[in-house]
């Protein structure tokens, strides 16, 4: 009888000895299976599940603009005065819903290239009015040809067109004709002009950003989505040094395995040149653990207070000798026009930038950029990208509409914000297929090597509690 009850301890102790190693065997085995489906399903190949969601994104992305409408234009063209201006918004359309084109993989250097065609589609029930809505707004044209021909000569025959076209430092525009374009008639009074029409947007439906050619992960899955060239070239022609580098993927994903400790780098066409993020937060997205990273105000910095900047500073004169910060000159990338983005309400600026404007009020909740990733597949399922665009205004002794203006400005036009989140039926499978399955594989391996522990345990104590009593 000492025996059988010996022997059935000692066999509890050796299952639960042989469950606890089994849980402790199950957790490298399983990470390393999980790493081997994820390494597989990631890969910009046809018939994996990345691929399919890389082709067309079926995640509904927006973008809304908020117009900064002037509201005394006559006291800044006559005084001088600060511009006042009164955000209006949001004015919602549906974009990204197009799939990729021209998608050629090249084996040779697993590589993907591609075009992302662009489109916009109004959504009414998601704004504040139609686009036959009327703004008054900094007159686009008027703006850049001062800038573009700073020639005295060249500006006295634009003064007369100018005058001859009726136009003012100011107009009155369309929120269709603002961001998508229309037919200016001082450009139609140029002789030869490149073109006489313009827009914040224009041209935009129809047109395509690209080619990209990015790393489909097949030989290394830590280059996956990265892009290799943009418009054949690693390089964009803007900026010094490695300012000018083509850097990280497209944000929409980012090699799998993400670290809160890593700095996620991406480009942006929208802002010619490449950003990076930096974790913040831990965030449950729709029931998936998800790692929230932030444009740092560090990336917005001045030289002076980040030196890693300093050949983002093309224009000394405007930032003050790259002193002023939180704004980026991007006329290269714009045929010369005098375009500056900032974050919106000039968020992470330094106060110099706002001092000619009146009725900004920068808030981070609202205005600030961030990424949030899956971080094992490196997935982003929901993002917020809001920048603003503004135009530089100079005093001109010889156009008449500037003649009276004493001081530069920056002025606002509009501030956008595009997102998508992933849908409800996406974030369920997304649940069962990726997540679900993970945490049921931890569950099982703490249970058996928690189970296994205690049955040991218990079984061990039992049998040393029993030995040391004398059998009757």
């Amino acid at each position: 009888m000492g025996c059988d009850r010996n022997c059935g301890l000692i066999t509890g102790a050796v299952i639960g000895a042989v469950l606890a190693v089994f849980g402790g065997i199950l957790m490298p085995v399983g990470d390393m299976l999980i790493q081997k489906t994820i390494k597989k399903e990631v890969v910009l190949e046809e018939g994996t599940t990345a691929f399919k969601n890389w082709v067309k994104t079926g995640t509904e992305i927006y973008r809304q603009f908020w117009i900064f409408d002037v509201q005394n234009p006559q006291e800044v063209m006559m005084n001088s005065s600060n511009i006042q201006v009164k955000q209006r918004g949001p004015y919602t359309y549906r974009v990204r819903f197009l799939a990729k084109e021209n998608i050629t993989q090249d084996p040779k250097d697993n590589t993907i290239s591609f075009l992302q065609p662009n489109g916009a589609i109004f959504e009414p029930s998601l704004s504040v009015g139609t686009e036959a809505d009327n703004f008054t707004v900094l007159n686009l044209a008027v703006a850049a040809a001062a800038h573009i021909y700073p020639n005295p000569f060249v500006q006295v025959v634009l003064n007369s067109l100018i005058n001859k076209s009726k136009s003012s430092m100011f107009q009155v525009r369309t929120l269709r004709e603002l961001l998508w374009g229309y037919t200016d008639p001082f450009l139609s009074l140029v002789p030869y002009p490149v073109t006489t029409r313009v827009g914040m947007f224009y041209p935009y439906n129809n047109t395509a950003d690209g080619v990209y050619k990015v790393f489909n992960g097949k030989d290394s899955i830590s280059k996956v989505a990265i892009i290799d060239t943009y418009k054949g070239k690693r390089n964009l022609s803007y900026w010094e040094s490695y300012c000018d580098m083509v850097n990280g993927t497209d944000a929409a994903s980012f090699p799998p395995f993400v670290e809160k400790s890593q700095v996620l780098q991406f480009f942006s066409s929208d802002i010619c040149r490449s950003i990076y993020a930096v974790f913040e937060s831990d965030v449950n997205l729709k029931g998936i653990p998800v790692y929230r990273f932030v444009l740092p105000s560090k990336a917005f910095a001045s030289p002076v207070q980040n030196p890693d900047n300093h050949c983002f500073c093309t224009e000394k004169i405007i930032s003050k000798n790259c002193t002023s910060y939180g704004v980026l000159d991007i006329s290269k990338c714009k045929e010369g026009k005098p375009v500056y983005i900032s974050l919106p309400h000039f968020l992470y600026a330094s106060p110099d930038v706002s001092e000619t404007t009146d009725g900004l009020n920068p808030n981070e909740e609202e205005h600030r950029t961030y990424l949030d990733i899956e971080p094992i597949t490196g997935f982003t399922l929901q993002f917020a990208k809001r920048l603003q665009v503004n135009l530089l205004v100079k005093p001109s002794n010889k156009i008449q509409v500037l003649k009276r203006l004493k001081r530069n400005y920056i002025v606002p036009i509009l501030w956008l914000n595009e997102t998508g989140t992933i849908g409800d039926e996406k974030a369920k499978m997304f649940r069962s297929q990726v997540t679900g399955k993970i945490n049921l594989l931890g569950l099982i391996e703490m249970i058996l090597l928690s189970v296994g522990v205690v049955m040991f345990v218990a079984f061990m104590i039992s049998y040393c509690a029993c030995r040391s009593k004398p059998i009757k």
